[in-house]
Formats: C-alpha cells, structure tokens, sequence
C-alpha cells in the first residue's frame, strides 16, 4: 500500500473504501486482504457494526501508530533509493 498516501486517512477510523479512492489501482480483494493481514498482527483494528449493509471501520492501535514513522522512513527510503538507481543506469 502506498502509506505516504494512506496516513492522512487513517488518523481516525476509516472505511476501507477511503483506501480504495487513494489507491484505485488496489483490487477489493487485495484490499480486504491487506487490511486483514494488518488486523491480524494487531496494527489495524477492525469494527464491524452488525448492520445491514454491512459496515465496518478500521483503525489504528497503538502498535500501528508506533510503528507508522518506521514505514514511512522505509518508503522514503525505498523511494530516493529506487531514484538513486535510474541515475546510475
């Protein structure tokens, strides 16, 4: 996922749609997928309202808010290394 990108949307609880409009490239099932394998390692909380239609929000715990910083230091990272590797070919 593009977490530069996503940060803003995720400081309150958010609808995976959200992440849908940020990233359109992003299939439904990779998204549901993504956001469950974050819920799983307790980075992402996920609500689910019981209602119908279905509505369900997620949210950052406090590990994910902690570890936030690092990942986006990764893809700043990733980026201006990927940049540094068009300038040497």
């Amino acid at each position: 996922m593009e977490v530069a990108n996503i940060t803003p949307a995720i400081r309150l609880p958010f609808k995976a749609f959200r992440i849908k409009k940020i990233i359109p490239d992003i299939s439904e099932k990779m998204l549901i997928q993504e956001l469950k394998t974050l819920c799983d390692s307790h980075l992402v909380l996920r609500k689910n309202f019981g209602e119908v239609p279905p509505r369900v929000e997620y949210q950052l715990t406090g590990i994910g808010y902690k570890v936030m910083p690092i990942i986006v230091d990764m893809r700043n990272f990733a980026m201006a290394y990927e940049k540094a590797l068009k300038k040497i070919k």
